[in-house]
């Protein structure tokens, strides 16, 4: 079904309760393992529905955030959803209290009762109001970043239709959009702050209500940390900024020796060719049908998955004013659909919604097939390897994209994806430092900020910009406001996608059966098992990141 045909009623959490109540208390009348688990079926077929509805509603939400009815949509799952986690951890709890456990265990797997344990961890009745609260912050942010309207030649462009003049071949023109888009941060500086330490204070507070000393532990267990911690997070930072650092650097400096520069701006940070970065030919059409192209030619599996994307409209990537910022994979169960929303803006950002959130949709595809729904409920360091290695086995159809430029798009994106890693770290750090220490102040963190770039990235110059130069960066980035202690997975994945590049320059065909692999691994096995069981190593051994950059450097001699 076409996206834009799927129905939309609103779920009244009086109904829901009432229905889940009545799982709940089947569930733990049932005299069987083989009884347990015929109920947690009928569980599957009420928690898709339900997922679905919400989803349709959040997705027509962010494709226009003016829209009032949405919007109030969107303001009802905010209080609900934290009253709905609460019946699903009640139901989780009957699960992991079974006397039927190990039939159970048998059916869905250890990782699935590991994250139900860290689920229990996460979660408590009383933490409602503070979720709710949570839920309208970030909202608020998000709403907040979509409303930039900012002036330019006549047009009023948001923050991602901003993008191409922030990155245009001529340094003036650059010059001036940062300026302008750093005003619009500056306009609206103080509720930036404000949101922030809203949420810093909210997220610390309902980890002291769950026994902790402070939302760094419990941030882990709601980002399903299964297999590894904070310690073993930190030692892959200090493996980053022991190798990776120093080989960045190196990179910026080749940059900016090929752009004819003297020193490196902050202007300068996403250009990599003196006359300008490679962008996509054609219209947005257009690039969808090389999409479709080029996946009929990967293999059986992506052609299928696209041309089901393309079927039934599975996408929304066309930049609006009204739109929310930014791009994402979500999945509709009921369908049995991954849904794209994206900005395309002209640059070659809108190639990479094609290889990257199709690498995610892609394996949601192949996971919505499993009847085990737990399989579905990857851990993120998970997700990203499989849109972040898309990247790299789309780069044999660069051409059809880039045209004659397709050689400088596979250098700059090799190059963008290495400078990334640092920034990635500099990220999660930054997150450590101001959950660990909830009552900084605003400047305070700014001024961490500030240091963190010294170590992660000492080529930075903000020069004197009114906003970044007194270390607010950060605060475009939605994921510190919206999802703590996401952004960690992203650099752990590149980790990993950059073995799949080593592999596929050697044997194409050995490293697509690995990957494709993994998309059906999905989350039957805990992510260090698994890198493993495909032929990876793990970004935590030591060694790992003097491996890869050993092949980096190879590569971009």
């Amino acid at each position: 079904m076409k996206f834009k045909d799927m129905p939309y009623e609103r779920v009244k959490y009086e109904d829901v309760e009432k229905e889940f109540r009545q799982i709940i208390e089947e569930f733990k009348n049932a005299e069987s393992g083989e009884e347990q688990f015929a109920v947690h079926q009928k569980f599957y077929t009420f928690s898709n529905k339900v997922e679905t509805t919400m989803t349709i509603a959040g997705i027509r939400y962010d494709i226009d955030t003016a829209n009032e009815f949405y919007e109030k949509e969107k303001e009802y799952y905010d209080e609900m959803e934290p009253k709905l986690a609460n019946l699903m951890v009640e139901y989780r709890q009957a699960m992991y209290d079974s006397p039927y456990r190990s039939y159970l265990e048998g059916k869905i797997g250890k990782v699935a009762f590991k994250n139900i344990e860290l689920e229990i961890k996460s979660f408590d009745e009383k933490l409602i109001p503070l979720m709710q609260e949570e839920n309208a912050l970030a909202t608020r942010y998000n709403k907040l970043i979509a409303s930039a309207e900012i002036e330019w030649e006549g047009e009023k462009l948001n923050l991602s239709l901003m993008r191409p003049h922030l990155t245009n071949s001529d340094r003036n023109i650059r010059r001036k959009a940062y300026e302008k888009y750093s005003a619009f941060f500056l306009s609206v500086e103080d509720e930036l702050d404000e949101i922030y330490d809203k949420l810093v204070k909210n997220r610390t507070e309902q980890a002291r209500q769950m026994g902790y000393e402070n939302y760094v532990e419990l941030g882990y267990y709601r980002m399903r940390r299964n297999s590894y911690d904070k310690t073993m997070v930190e030692n892959y930072r200090n493996q980053i900024k022991k190798y990776f650092v120093p080989f960045a650097e190196k990179m910026h400096e080749r940059r900016r020796e090929r752009l004819g520069l003297n020193k490196l701006s902050y202007i300068d940070t996403a250009v990599y060719f003196l006359d300008g970065n490679p962008a996509p030919e054609g219209t947005p059409e257009e690039i969808m049908s090389a999409g479709q192209k080029m996946y009929s030619e990967m293999s059986q599996e992506t052609k299928e998955f696209f041309d089901f994307m393309m079927k039934n409209e599975l996408f929304d990537v066309l930049g609006r004013k009204t739109k929310k910022a930014g791009g994402y994979m979500t999945y509709l169960p009921v369908y049995g659909a991954p849904f794209i929303f994206a900005n395309f803006n002209g640059t070659s950002g809108d190639v990479d919604v094609i290889t990257h959130e199709c690498g995610h949709a892609f394996q949601g595809y192949l996971s919505g097939k499993d009847p085990i729904q737990e399989h579905r409920d990857i851990t993120m360091e998970t997700a990203e390897i499989h849109s972040m290695s898309m990247e790299f086995f789309a780069e044999g159809w660069t051409e059809l994209f880039f045209g004659g430029r397709a050689q400088d798009y596979k250098s700059m994106h090799l190059e963008d994806a290495a400078a990334f890693i640092p920034y990635g770290c500099m990220v999660d750090e930054f997150q450590h430092i101001a959950y660990a220490n909830p009552d900084m102040t605003p400047k305070e963190r700014r001024a961490a900020w500030l240091e963190l770039e010294k170590e992660y990235r000492p080529h930075m110059d903000y020069e004197d910009d009114l906003f970044f130069s007194k270390g607010g960066f950060w605060q475009k980035q939605q994921h510190i406001y919206n999802w703590p202690f996401y952004y960690i997975d992203y650099c752990l994945a590149q980790t990993c996608a950059f073995q799949y590049k080593a592999k596929m320059d050697g044997n194409y065909e050995e490293a697509w059966k690995s990957y494709l692999k993994l998309c059906e691994l999905s989350a039957k096995d805990f992510y260090t098992d698994m890198v493993k069981e495909v032929g990876l190593e793990s970004p935590f051994e030591d060694g790992c990141i003097r491996s890869v950059i050993e092949k980096l450097e190879s590569k971009m001699v």
